[in-house]
């Protein structure tokens, strides 16, 4: 094998992921990188517009969900900023992300998610969940939404 053959560093690096997963990553850093560039003041703008356009470019029954989501986290957490994390729409405080939302379209999965972090106050016992599947949400989903970024963030 010719050196010219082998693959690069970097290649090697993403041996292991698919498509949709390496463009994630390379979403992340280049969300790192905004993050380094502008100040705290502007961050949480910034935030909430990229959130915005993440969720303006979903297809329609995941853009409907994220957009219910975003509008659920917002009042329920309004200490919680806005901020893009891997591409996908999240809420962070002090600069960790408690929750997101992934569109089933980002990873090509049969239904979207809402995740918590381990920053996330979701503590119970020895065992419980830190992501819910979504196919719509009703009333009593918003509800049960409420409850959890509520206790996510006390």
């Amino acid at each position: 094998m010719k050196d010219t053959d082998k693959p690069t560093a970097s290649a090697k690096s993403y041996e292991g992921f698919d498509e949709e997963e390496r463009a994630a990553m390379k979403e992340r850093a280049q969300e790192l990188k905004a993050e380094s560039r502008r100040g705290s003041r502007s961050a949480k703008v910034d935030g909430e517009s990229e959130v915005l356009a993440k969720i303006a470019e979903m297809p329609e029954p995941d853009r409907v969900m994220a957009e219910q989501i975003h509008a659920i986290v917002k009042a329920s957490a309004p200490e919680l900023t806005p901020k893009t994390w891997y591409g996908m729409p999240g809420y962070a405080k002090d600069g960790k992300v408690v929750c997101f939302f992934q569109s089933s379209h980002k990873f090509k999965t049969r239904y979207s998610t809402l995740g918590f972090n381990d920053v996330a106050g979701l503590d119970d016992g020895t065992m419980w969940p830190t992501s819910f599947a979504l196919t719509e949400l009703t009333a009593a989903d918003e509800t049960r939404i409420i409850e959890l970024v509520k206790k996510a963030v006390s």
